[in-house]
């Protein structure tokens, strides 16, 4: 399963976001990585297309999609029929591994993607190890039935207790069961980036 594997807080700090979940690396230095990170004026005004990359980068190291894998999903948002930057957001947010995440049984997306991938998940009934399979509206994730993924989804819940569940899914505790109810919008997402760059971006 390819993903990235390289400094977490060192990026989250470049961009100035905890794109990985919560990171303490803010908090101690909330300036970019570097020799000139925390000087003043010690950046110079970026490009348009500098920062427009910048948008894209972000939003593939929050749901953790490598770039090639950016790609393909940008090229089916732009062959569906709607606006593409959404559809692209909708795309990587009904993702398997961000809809167990969203669920509350990971505290972080790659948590809730190892989860996934070790076959702990299963939809509709049947196991899915593909952290980028997207689910749809009546689709039903439930954690197998077995001791050791119940205990991993209870750990999670404990961690996540305070976190929301989106409205666009339902979620029952008791049986470990999450509903996708209907395909989220725009303002349930909550980008963190400009996705409009984003598109721009790729149609240079």
């Amino acid at each position: 399963m390819a993903r990235y594997t390289g400094p977490k807080d060192k990026i989250s700090r470049r961009h100035g976001i905890a794109l990985f979940g919560p990171s303490k690396a803010l908090d101690r230095r909330p300036y970019s990585p570097g020799q000139h990170g925390g000087a003043k004026g010690g950046r110079k005004k970026l490009s348009d297309y500098a920062v427009a990359l910048a948008e894209k980068q972000k939003l593939r190291y929050q749901y953790g999609v490598l770039e090639k894998q950016f790609r393909k999903t940008f090229a089916e948002a732009q062959r569906r029929k709607g606006v593409t930057g959404e559809i692209l957001l909708q795309l990587l947010e009904t993702r398997l591994d961000n809809v167990v995440y969203r669920l509350g049984l990971g505290n972080t997306r790659d948590a809730a993607r190892q989860l996934v991938s070790h076959g702990h998940v299963r939809v509709n009934g049947t196991r899915v190890n593909v952290a980028s399979y997207q689910v749809q509206p009546g689709d039903v994730i439930t954690i197998r039935e077995n001791p050791r993924s119940k205990q991993l989804a209870l750990r999670a819940l404990d961690l996540t207790q305070a976190a929301v569940v989106p409205g666009w899914v339902t979620f029952d505790k008791d049986k470990l069961a999450g509903t996708v109810s209907r395909v989220p919008t725009k303002d349930e997402i909550s980008p963190i980036v400009n996705e409009q760059l984003i598109v721009e971006l790729y149609s240079r």
